[in-house]
C-alpha cells in the first residue's frame, strides 16, 4: 500500500518535471560577476533554464535542511543524554529485579 501511494505521488511529479524541462530548454546565461563592465562577465555559466531553476531549488533545499539540522543539534544532544540515562535506570531496575527474584540458596554448614 505504501509503495502504491509513493508511486501515486512520484509519477505525477516526474511527469510535471519532464513537461517543465521540455518547455524551458532554451539556454540562459547566469553571471556570478556583479562588477562586470560590458556584456562579457568574468565568470558566467550558460545552461538550460530548467537546470538553472532546479539547481537553485536543490541548493535552497540543502541550505534549509542544513540550517534546520544545525538548529536542532541541542535537541538531539538532549535526547541522547535522556536515552543514556533511561538505559542506565533500566539496567538498574533489571539488576534489582534479578536480585529480588533470585531464590535464596540455603547455606549448609558442616
Amino acid at each position: 500500500m505504501a509503495r502504491f501511494l509513493k508511486l501515486l505521488v512520484i509519477v505525477p511529479l516526474a511527469i510535471l518535471f519532464l513537461i517543465f524541462a521540455f518547455a524551458n530548454r532554451h539556454f540562459v546565461t547566469v553571471s556570478f560577476d556583479p562588477f562586470a563592465s560590458g556584456d562579457i562577465p568574468a565568470f558566467a555559466i550558460q545552461a538550460p533554464l530548467f537546470i538553472v531553476l532546479i539547481g537553485a531549488i536543490a541548493i535552497g533545499v540543502l541550505a534549509g535542511g542544513s540550517a534546520t539540522w544545525l538548529a536542532q543539534g541541542k535537541y538531539r544532544r538532549a535526547a541522547r543524554a535522556g536515552r543514556a540515562e533511561a538505559d542506565k535506570w533500566r539496567a538498574e531496575a533489571e539488576r534489582a529485579k534479578a536480585q529480588a527474584i533470585a531464590p535464596a540458596v540455603p547455606s549448609t554448614h558442616f
